[in-house]
């Protein structure tokens, strides 16, 4: 097999059909139920919800509750779910967005499944997200830490992240159909809420997929799961270039905790790259619809927390007053 010459899946995509799409979350159907109430939850699931990622989030909200309350959840009372709301509030300090998913699973239980239409619980839950804006690299901290990470396994899915503002999931797992050279396009496909979208990437990234993908030659995976074995280059291929699954989640986010330690950085994790990507597209002068489109958001009220993050902006803010204070009577 020759080095492609403009797209990883230049030599293998004509004799490969595409996989089926990676699922990482099993369907609830499929789990080992506690009770027979949580077996008709996970087949409401299935019809209100096509992702598994969010039928499982769903039900893991109603197996934390029956759990916390050691019996069926089709026996909880409206004041045991209120108490419990209140536990996860004010000891676990569960966060806003983490409530509001917890009521929302227990509504679709308790009042569609249930019929408990008389419970006042629901419209009492009142949760507002803190203002907290995520923490952004420079781009110097950005260069610091992709040096510092030495293994090329690692420092190439960090280094896509930053420079094409995926998600980890989505780096992951990525396919060599998914990259189209020819076009400077990579395709990310089933990414949050299920979509697609296809983004830019440059020459300098490409031929950094293309030197690592001939390394080890997975004729599928871009990321093949190294597995545990001796790091001889040579059988490192071999296990690379056989493995069945994308290298897992937790070895880079690991791997980012170690390093920031090391660099003393800001609580950064892969996600911070995403961020950093965002931040740095808008203080070199790019829309916000441009930016939403390049990370896959569906709202453009989640693409502005950018704007708070640029320096450009403050410099910006900073000039306009200048300007309307200047010749002024004083």
């Amino acid at each position: 097999m020759k080095k492609p010459k403009s797209n990883p899946s230049t030599t293998s995509s004509s004799i490969l059909k595409r996989p089926e799409p990676r699922r990482p979350y099993a369907n609830p159907l499929d789990y080992d139920h506690p009770y027979e109430s949580m077996a008709e939850f996970a087949k409401l699931l299935n019809l209100r919800h096509n992702c598994n990622r969010t039928r499982h989030a769903y039900y893991r909200d109603m197996r934390l509750l029956h759990e916390h309350l050691a019996c069926d959840p089709a026996q909880i009372t409206e004041h045991q779910f209120r108490d419990y709301i209140l536990h996860v509030k004010n000891v676990k300090r569960w966060k806003p967005k983490t409530i509001r998913q917890t009521a929302a699973a227990a509504r679709i239980f308790f009042l569609e499944m249930l019929g408990h239409e008389e419970w006042k619980v629901f419209s009492q839950i009142k949760t507002k997200d803190h203002d907290e804006l995520p923490v952004v690299l420079t781009r110097e901290q950005v260069r610091q830490l992709l040096r510092h990470v030495r293994l090329r396994r690692y420092r190439i899915p960090l280094k896509l992240i930053y420079c094409c503002g995926l998600r980890l999931s989505e780096c992951l797992a990525l396919t060599i159909h998914d990259v189209r050279g020819r076009d400077n396009k990579l395709w990310i496909r089933g990414g949050k809420g299920g979509k697609d979208r296809m983004i830019p990437i440059s020459d300098v990234m490409l031929e950094d997929l293309r030197r690592y993908w001939a390394f080890h030659r997975h004729p599928v995976l871009l990321f093949p799961n190294a597995g545990r074995g001796d790091n001889d280059p040579a059988k490192l291929a071999q296990r690379m270039n056989a493995a069945n699954r994308p290298m897992p989640h937790n070895s880079l986010q690991r791997l980012m905790v170690v390093a920031r330690k090391e660099l003393n950085f800001p609580d950064a994790s892969a996600h911070t790259l995403r961020h950093s990507f965002a931040t740095h597209l808008v203080e070199g002068g790019a829309s916000l619809h441009t930016v939403q489109m390049l990370l896959g958001h569906s709202q453009i009220n989640t693409t502005m927390v950018y704007l708070h993050l640029t320096h450009h902006s403050e410099q910006n803010a900073l000039r306009l007053v200048e300007d309307l204070s200047r010749d002024l009577p004083r």
